[in-house]
């Protein structure tokens, strides 16, 4: 298999993320189905964290069994930095957020000088399109870090396995679409296609990305980095869509779809699995 058809095929396994995102603009005035759809998102996320927990760690515990203190000792500070730096980040960012909404009005009829001001794109985003971008964000890091695996596989001349994980990771990148555009399933106003579009480039784009990258550079630092760091993020996110669940008080309904989420990203991830990747 030429670059050229290793790089096409990195971008196809990215670029399946957008065949969940067209049901960002289905609007339904049932509460379950809502409901439905964000515990789904959920599940699915729930997942993903524990994918790049898991690939994230495997460096560090491989170093740990082999004895090598040193490179242990490396690899879990990154790890413990880069998850850091995913989760503690969007919390102060957050955050800052909250305080500028909290700006005072200035008088009768007046404006908070936020309103008005110099508003960034992401502050001006309603709840669920910022929750999905964050998503996105998350998913994102973790897929740079599938490519990673794509180019370096077959940059080490391992063909097959570089081709299972380009149809593993696109049959798994397929239920990341539903990932973000969950949170948006209880607002009023549709997404455009441009933005679902924006919210499949940044969630699968580095797909492709990582896939250019580690055809040419192989570097299990930089994996372990970029899989703490989506970990970090995507745990946030976490957090705030087990919130929006709970405001649907639906336990039994959002049980049972948090956990069908959180099946068919195992189901997908199974496929690796199979074929002993």
């Amino acid at each position: 298999m030429s670059t050229a058809q290793t790089l096409v095929l990195g971008a196809i396994a990215g670029l399946t993320i957008f065949v969940g995102l067209p049901m960002g603009r289905m609007r339904s005035s049932s509460l379950a189905l809502r409901a439905s759809l964000s515990s789904v998102a959920t599940g699915i996320l729930v997942f993903l964290f524990w994918d790049v927990v898991s690939h994230g760690v495997e460096p560090v515990e491989s170093h740990l069994e082999a004895h090598h203190w040193g490179a242990f000792a490396g690899y879990a500070a990154l790890l413990g930095l880069g998850f850091t730096a995913g989760l503690m980040s969007l919390v102060y960012y957050d955050g800052w957020l909250k305080a500028k909404r909290a700006t005072p009005l200035v008088g009768p009829g007046a404006a908070a000088t936020d309103e008005f001001g110099h508003r960034t794109w992401f502050e001006a985003l309603t709840p669920g399109r910022r929750l999905a971008l964050l998503i996105a964000t998350g998913i994102g890091l973790h897929n740079f870090g599938e490519g990673l695996a794509i180019g370096q596989s077959a940059a080490a001349g391992e063909l097959s396995l570089a081709l299972v994980l380009i149809i593993g990771f696109g049959l798994h990148n397929t239920t990341e679409g539903f990932g973000i555009v969950g949170p948006m399933s209880g607002e009023a106003e549709r997404p455009s296609w441009a933005f679902l579009g924006l919210m499949g480039l940044i969630g699968g784009g580095p797909t492709f990305l990582g896939t250019v990258i580690g055809q040419a550079w192989v570097s299990p630092a930089l994996e372990v980095v970029f899989f703490a760091v989506a970990g970090g993020s995507i745990l946030y996110v976490v957090i705030q869509l087990f919130d929006v669940c709970k405001r649907f008080a639906m336990p039994r309904l959002v049980g049972w779809t948090l956990l069908l989420g959180l099946l068919l990203g195992f189901g997908t991830d199974w496929v690796l699995v199979a074929a002993g990747a």
